[in-house]
């Protein structure tokens, strides 16, 4: 594996939360890549609480119950979800059984399972954790995102100083604006769906830190970790063509930030892309 990059610094070390979220988890290349690194990933970065989008990690197609318990056990305290939540057959069991699954919360509320959960940290505080899916390119009959945050923010999120929002979404100018508008009023706004992860950490000067994706875990051997032939084929030809997951050169791709436990604001942010052994 390759070095990890030094971790940020503590602006008030003794005061501070230190989160890692990563990136779309794709099918078994991902989980096993995040199960092997798990206890190098605690012993260089010392976080604190582990989020990970889960969309993807059940054969790359939802989530499952057995592949969010396997995602739990490597330590992952909250798991957030996309458009391909209900592709898994047991998807409305696990949701209403694990209160770390998150789904969107801008789907319906008749919908099983919660789109936030509010998790109790051993220091005393609580992190709350919503995640919604945006609509631009996405074809999601969903409610708006922005109006679905502030009612989350209004309501169960209030008493939360620390808030993080995992934004699963296409296009890059929505994930933008969805970060502008919550500027200020939440911790962490991160990007996930598109498998690719861009350069834009960033804190605003209101405290929010914010990265338009995440990046993905899964093997980088491929195109988004899937099979590049099945991937080029669609492309080229504009048939269907079955996907397959991508084997070979594992990749771990997040983000590191550390947060005021007081003030609820990012102090430091760092992306990471670790690249692990086969």
């Amino acid at each position: 594996m390759t070095t990890l990059p030094t971790p940020p610094s503590h602006s008030a070390p003794s005061q501070t939360l230190r989160v890692l979220c990563l990136g779309d988890v794709v099918g078994r290349p991902g989980r096993m890549a995040l199960q092997s690194q798990q206890a190098r990933l605690k012993s260089d970065y010392k976080y604190d609480f582990l989020l990970v989008n889960g969309e993807n990690a059940a054969g790359g197609l939802g989530l499952s119950a057995t592949t969010a318990e396997e995602l739990h056990n490597c330590g992952v305290d909250a798991i957030t979800l996309g458009d391909h939540t209900w592709k898994q057959k047991d998807a409305a069991t696990l949701l209403n059984k694990f209160d770390y699954c998150i789904r969107p919360a801008n789907y319906p509320n008749s919908a099983p399972g919660r789109g936030w959960a509010v998790f109790n940290l051993k220091s005393g505080g609580k992190v709350g954790v919503f995640n919604l899916l945006g609509r631009v390119f996405t074809g999601a009959l969903v409610d708006c995102p922005f109006r679905k945050a502030d009612e989350l923010l209004a309501g169960p999120l209030k008493d939360c100083t620390i808030k993080i929002c995992d934004f699963h979404a296409e296009a890059s100018s929505e994930k933008n604006a969805l970060a502008f508008y919550l500027d200020g009023r939440v911790s962490l706004v991160v990007g996930t769906h598109t498998h690719v992860q861009t350069a834009d950490e960033r804190i605003s000067e209101k405290g929010t830190a914010a990265i338009t994706d995440l990046g993905m875990c899964g093997s980088s051997a491929g195109i988004i970790g899937m099979e590049a032939e099945a991937s080029l084929a669609r492309l080229v030809t504009g048939l269907p063509a079955s996907y397959k997951l991508a084997q070979g050169s594992p990749v771990l791709c997040g983000l590191i930030c550390d947060i005021d436990h007081t003030s609820g604001k990012a102090v430091a942010v760092k992306r990471i892309r670790v690249e692990c052994d086969e």
